[in-house]
């Protein structure tokens, strides 16, 4: 029976424990200050990324893996794993041109390697668990298209709601104006993000922390309605202790699985949403 491997990229946000019980390797964004912080969100923290952001007062840039890094990456998943097939689950093409040179390497290999690329139209967990679901196929023995059937099936029944502390690290991006972000901190605005057609929204404006994540809850039960919750996890950026508040409340509203996760969203991802925000990935039994 023909081998599948799976791998995907650090935009996932998948725990290095979950991504090691399948052997799944990350591909690294990278990110860069113009003065003394470099590297990829291998071995860049959140909380070295913050101190230096809340210092210089400016957000770093983050690049997309090369084609040349994914052409080491590809071929470090062939040499490890040895499959007939590897498929690659990238980060929404509308987020990143991450897919871009996924799909140039793998155009590069094709006359030695079998390289299936998948856009996920996700990002962080909802991309992570499209993985986890191909990874338990494909250790089952799915072929390639049962595999990438698996992760569209959970595509189909996934759902991520995030509220944003503060518009502080969107105004520094240039995405919202200084004026609006000012505005938003005076009356204490939480703006609630979600995935909509492969990018990030922003659904609703909401006052006060309490009532954003009062909101969340409101989603997530409305999603949920009578089905179960295969899996779930909280995330957050920089905030543990505020996540791990947020996990009381919704369990105070819902039933849920007897393990939630936290998981931190990874830094090439954190700095376009900044410190602070909490949200909830699930994926529903439909």
């Amino acid at each position: 029976m023909p081998k599948v491997s799976i791998i995907t990229d650090t935009d996932s946000s998948l725990p290095r424990e979950m991504a090691a019980k399948y052997n799944i390797l990350q591909v690294p964004i990278s990110i860069h200050f113009n003065e003394g912080l470099s590297g990829t969100d291998h071995d860049i923290t959140n909380a070295q990324l913050f101190e230096k952001i809340d210092k210089t007062g400016k957000l770093p840039t983050t690049a997309a893996p090369t084609p040349g890094v994914f052409v080491e990456y590809f071929r470090k998943a062939f040499k490890a794993e040895k499959p007939d097939t590897l498929v690659y689950f990238s980060i929404s093409g509308g987020m990143s041109a991450t897919i871009k040179s996924a799909q140039i390497a793998a155009e590069d290999l094709k006359s030695d390697y079998d390289i299936r690329v998948v856009d996920t139209n996700m990002l962080s967990m909802a991309q992570g668990y499209m993985v986890l679901a191909a990874a338990e196929a494909a250790r089952n023995g799915a072929s390639v298209e049962e595999a990438i059937a698996a992760a569209e099936k959970v595509y189909q029944n996934t759902v991520l709601y995030g509220a944003l502390s503060t518009l502080k690290y969107l105004s520094l991006s240039g995405r919202v104006s200084h004026i609006t972000a000012g505005m938003a901190g005076m009356l204490n605005i939480k703006p609630i993000l979600s995935i909509q057609n492969g990018k990030l929204a922003m659904l609703e404006k909401v006052r006060t922390r309490k009532k954003s994540w009062k909101r969340l809850i409101e989603l997530v039960k409305a999603d949920v309605g009578s089905h179960a919750i295969e899996r779930i996890s909280i995330m957050h950026v920089y905030a543990e202790d505020a996540a791990r508040q947020f996990e009381t409340i919704l369990r105070s509203e819902m039933d849920c699985p007897a393990e939630i996760p936290i998981i931190d969203f990874n830094p090439g991802l954190s700095v376009h949403t900044g410190a602070g925000l909490v949200g909830v990935c699930l994926v529903v039994d439909k």
